[in-house]
């Protein structure tokens, strides 16, 4: 049904836009202006809720834009500002007619700014910073004014340069100190007037400003990389996102990283790249990639040029780093020649072949827990993924099918689904999830603007996994994970423990490429358009749009006080609900609601929950610590503070659960090959023996499984192992 719906406005966008959007109508060969038309128009006819395009949306967008290209108002003037506000309510008529003289005059005068600029930084880390004297600096940006003359603007860089110096200096102080008296009391916060006459404060405050003003060369480098097309989407974007925060505009290159992000792969030689001034350092090698397998790299080489097989190599120093990458990249079983400074120094040539690269950190991974008498599963998932291209291939759904069975035959009587901090993915993956651990029915109800809901259902009888069941959520589980969560807590199917709520995202988001709207493009690529054209329910009739999923067991985490959610967004569709769809709540638990009692009863009791909560408090009250002191006295003391307070939190990463946390035997054998591998397993199963949330889903399970019924030939048979 969802297919369907796809095609049907797919179908009315090009059938609609194949009339308006051509060369012939369009005279102007402005690409930008072709976009905002063209985008405009689907936001128009595809959008869920579209909105009024008025001057009220023309005085969101303006303000929205500002924010967006100068957040800490350090670029432009209250006079560029008063200059620009003419144009406040004339962004909609903009819109309606192709104009993009607002963001054309913005740009420009932020690329003056952002010149001046770079001098301003220069000439203020030129001098050294008194770290004597009484000052503070606000750092929540949206309470201050533009600055009113460059004089003060350049006072404003002046104290933000100090504060980001002021944290450098005061390390390299510590360390000094650690290094060359380790008799001294280190921890001890010392006054600046008290700082040991063997460490030169003078030298290490240049020293300071210096890695400073290397972190802000780098920055405005990569800013100088940016061409206005890049600043352009960032003004669509402004656009679109007045919809709803998940409606968004990919440039070309964006679309392709999302596609690699849904599917975990993409074909190239395994290298994670960052920009240098000499080249394109290698930061990472992706574990499984021809980098890899091949051993010829390492993480610390510089990439100076890159030749296709048989071809004359290019020069990539200077080169934007998204430009360099694309010619690294390249299909399947292709070679490149890189020219490379090694580590030592040295020069050397190295052909790699292409392959496709799978980032395994997206997919679904499993452990074994042992429990003492018990043993039990537990499966991470990190996102719904899914290959656009060929659903069979690889999926999130199928791939836990296959750990499900693995953990069935390495003896598991009880599975954790781990859905924390996992953002969603694929709708279609969720009601092929959902379906392995019921028999039939309905996931997800879903309704298109102005239309009737669709049902998705579980047709498959089938049931990979009908023992006790945990689902572990937090407030960044959202979309896709909402989904599955909802269904089994509707169901009685699993036993959702996690934050209050989850993120509340409820809403469906469609991508659209927008040359298959156009006929007879000739202004090349034009991106794609993620389109919100539907909002999900769950089977009970109530959306997760905003209220989330409610845990059945509410246990705090570090983000339980900080503002996270799909609610705290800038423009989020509205929460309602609808009819229920017609289901039957699973049998296969006797007393349900005593094991959720129990578990809460345990919880309200243990002191390292106490713990955890009292540590998100805190966290709140840094994160709303908006004046920082500038004087080192009062900036050390203050830290001293928070490290004392944190003490108290350091035991929170020494809790020890007493489980024991094992790879599945298929992933043993690969540790073989992979000592990358074996390190990233071993460092997680250390980081589960500390998971107090783990070890309660654990408690969960237990109290399932003695109290766990399956029905066999009509009758009902108790199972009762411990």
């Amino acid at each position: 049904m969802k297919k369907n719906f796809i095609l049907a406005l797919l179908v009315i966008l090009v059938a609609v836009a194949s009339c308006s959007f051509t060369n012939k109508s369009f005279d102007n060969d402005d690409k930008d202006k072709f976009l905002l038309e063209l985008i405009s128009y689907v936001l128009e006819k595809g959008h869920y809720e579209p909105k009024e395009v008025n001057d009220s949306f023309s005085s969101n967008v303006f303000d929205d834009f500002i924010q967006v290209i100068d957040p800490t108002k350090r670029y432009f003037l209250q006079s560029d500002i008063d200059e620009f506000e003419k144009y406040r309510f004339m962004i909609d008529d903009e819109i309606r007619n192709t104009d993009i003289t607002f963001f054309n005059v913005v740009y420009q005068r932020l690329m003056v700014r952002m010149q001046e600029a770079k001098e301003i930084y220069g000439d203020v880390l030129a001098q050294p910073f008194d770290y004597t004297i009484d000052e503070t600096i606000e750092i929540d940006y949206d309470k201050q004014e533009f600055a009113t003359s460059k004089k003060e603007l350049k006072e404003r860089w002046r104290k933000q340069l100090k504060y980001n110096t002021l944290n450098v200096f005061d390390n390299k102080i510590e360390n000094q100190i650690a290094d060359s008296e380790a008799d001294l009391e280190v921890d001890a916060a010392y006054a600046f007037n008290e700082i040991p006459g063997s460490i030169d404060k003078v030298t290490t405050e240049e020293e300071a400003r210096e890695v400073t003003k290397n972190t802000l060369d780098e920055f405005f480098d990569f800013v100088d990389d940016l061409e206005r097309k890049d600043w352009f989407v960032q003004y669509l974007n402004t656009i679109v996102e007045e919809f709803d925060p998940h409606t968004f505009y990919f440039a070309p290159e964006e679309k392709e990283k999302f596609d690699i992000g849904m599917s975990g792969k993409f074909e190239g030689i395994g290298a994670r790249l960052q920009k240098k001034p000499e080249g394109a350092k290698i930061v990472e090698i992706i574990s499984g990639g021809p980098v890899w397998r091949d051993q010829s790299l390492e993480v610390g080489d510089q990439i100076l040029k890159v030749g296709q097989e048989g071809e004359e190599p290019i020069n990539i120093v200077g080169m934007r780093l998204e430009d360099a990458i694309k010619l690294i990249k390249g299909p399947e079983g292709t070679v490149v020649d890189l020219t490379v400074r090694k580590v030592d120094g040295t020069i050397e040539t190295v052909s790699i072949t292409r392959d496709v690269v799978e980032l395994e950190e997206s997919y679904a991974k499993s452990a074994t827990i042992d429990a003492g008498e018990n043993k039990y599963g537990l499966i991470n998932l990190p996102k719904f993924y899914i290959d656009f291209e060929d659903y069979a291939e690889r999926n999130a759904a199928t791939d836990v099918a296959k750990e499900l069975e693995r953990l069935k035959e390495a003896g598991a009587e009880g599975i954790i689904l781990d859905l924390r901090d996992n953002g969603g993915g694929s709708l279609k993956t969720v009601v092929d999830m959902a379906g392995l651990f019921i028999k039939d029915g309905p996931i997800v109800q879903v309704r298109s603007s102005g239309q009737r809901k669709e049902v998705h259902e579980d047709k498959d009888e089938r049931i990979q996994w009908d023992g006790p069941l945990v689902i572990l959520v937090n407030e960044l589980s959202a979309s896709a994970s909402e989904i599955l969560a909802a269904a089994m807590q509707d169901y009685k199917r699993a036993v959702i423990i996690g934050s209050k709520q989850t993120f509340g995202k409820g809403t469906v988001q469609n991508i659209f490429p927008l040359d298959d709207i156009v006929r007879g493009n000739e202004h090349g690529d034009l991106g794609a358009i993620k389109l919100t054209t539907q909002k999900f329910y769950r089977i009970n009739g109530g959306s997760t749009q905003l209220e989330g999923v409610k845990s059945d067991i509410v246990v705090p985490d570090r983000y339980s006080y900080i503002d996270l959610g799909e609610r705290d967004q800038q423009n989020p569709l509205g929460w309602d609900k609808i009819t229920a769809a017609d289901y039957k709540v699973w049998d296969g638990y006797i007393d349900f609601e005593d094991a959720v009692k129990k578990s809460k009863e345990r919880m309200a009791k243990n002191e390292q929950i106490k713990l955890i909560e009292e540590n998100a408090k805190w966290l709140k009250e840094q994160q709303d610590e908006n004046v920082i002191s500038l004087n080192y006295d009062k900036y050390v003391s203050k830290e001293e503070e928070a490290k004392k307070r944190s003490e108290k939190f350091k035991s929170l990463r020494d809790y020890d659960s007493k489980l024991s946390f094992s790879s599945l035997n298929y992933e043993k054998e690969l540790f073989t090959q992979d000592s990358v591998l074996r390190e990233k397993r071993d460092r997680w199963h250390k980081d589960l023996a500390r998971d107090i949330y783990v070890e309660e889903a654990v408690n969960v399970l237990k109290d399932l499984h003695k109290n766990n019924i399956k029905k066999k030939d009509g009758e009902l048979a108790s199972v009762n192992k411990g």
